[in-house]
């Protein structure tokens, strides 16, 4: 395990390796360390910006270089598109690197917590802020994209069909998607950042509670049909509060017949 002390001077040291690239134009460092790290165990998340469109494999490469330096466990690549590349390093302390690559012209800002550490051109500074007006104009920023309600009424469907068939670890999977569901929705009433959330500790005492209580004691459809209904309960609870989504009628009583 590592310290704080432990992680500041790995994440100086990349920092100042990685900006010695001819292909990189600028480093910004993202999620909670920007404010402080939440704890001990807390990822380092970068976002490193490619001098061309064109040339961010070549900045991968080049990272993911140094960062085999360190002699990590394990190095995870993940390619989202042509430009654009994610590097997940686990060094032997445990500490976990998280570092995407992207073309200064396809940088965005997709939570507050943000702060440019390496900057050649002024050009990085000058893209994140103006992304950044973006994301604080945005009236919703935070969707999920699809239509969370009726995803968590189809799953309690599918739950429905599977205790009647006895199909207990069917039912197990979709009880899941449906927390999860309901943790966004709840997260989302708080103003926490969405994306990669998973500070779900620092969610209201009662919520958590409510919440944790959707677990069933035994695992047998009289159980799992007894935690479905508290997760419903819990998940139009939180709803309520939502000022994005609702509960329409007609998809209301299609979750009420899910059981029936």
């Amino acid at each position: 395990m590592y310290d704080q002390e432990e992680r500041n001077q790995y994440l100086n040291k990349m920092i100042e390796k990685i900006r010695t690239s001819e292909y990189v134009e600028g480093i910004v460092q993202i999620g909670s360390g920007v404010i402080g790290f939440t704890d001990e165990i807390s990822d380092v998340d970068l976002m490193v910006a490619s001098t061309e469109i064109n040339n961010s494999q070549i900045a991968k490469d080049v990272i993911k270089g140094f960062f085999k330096e360190l002699n990590p466990i394990y190095i995870k690549e993940k390619q989202f598109s042509k430009e654009i590349f994610l590097l997940i390093v686990i060094l032997e302390n445990k500490l976990e690197f998280n570092v995407s690559i992207v073309p200064r012209e396809l940088l965005s800002v997709k939570s507050p917590l943000w702060k440019v550490v390496d900057d050649k051109t002024g050009l990085v500074t000058e893209k994140m802020i103006d992304e950044n007006e973006k994301f604080e104009n945005e009236p919703v920023k935070y969707e999920a994209g699809f239509d969370v309600p009726f995803e968590f009424v189809y799953c309690a469907i599918g739950v429905g069909k599977a205790l009647k068939r006895n199909n207990l670890i069917y039912a197990l999977g979709m009880l899941e998607t449906m927390r999860t569901y309901t943790l966004y929705i709840q997260a989302m009433n708080e103003n926490k950042k969405l994306h990669q959330f998973k500070a779900y500790d620092t969610l209201s005492p009662s919520f958590i509670q409510d919440f944790l209580k959707t677990y069933p004691e035994k695992i047998n459809v009289e159980s799992l049909g007894c935690v479905s209904k508290d997760l419903i309960r819990l998940f139009e609870a939180v709803l309520k509060k939502n000022s994005l989504y609702t509960m329409h009628d007609d998809l209301q009583r299609l979750l009420e017949k899910s059981f029936v």
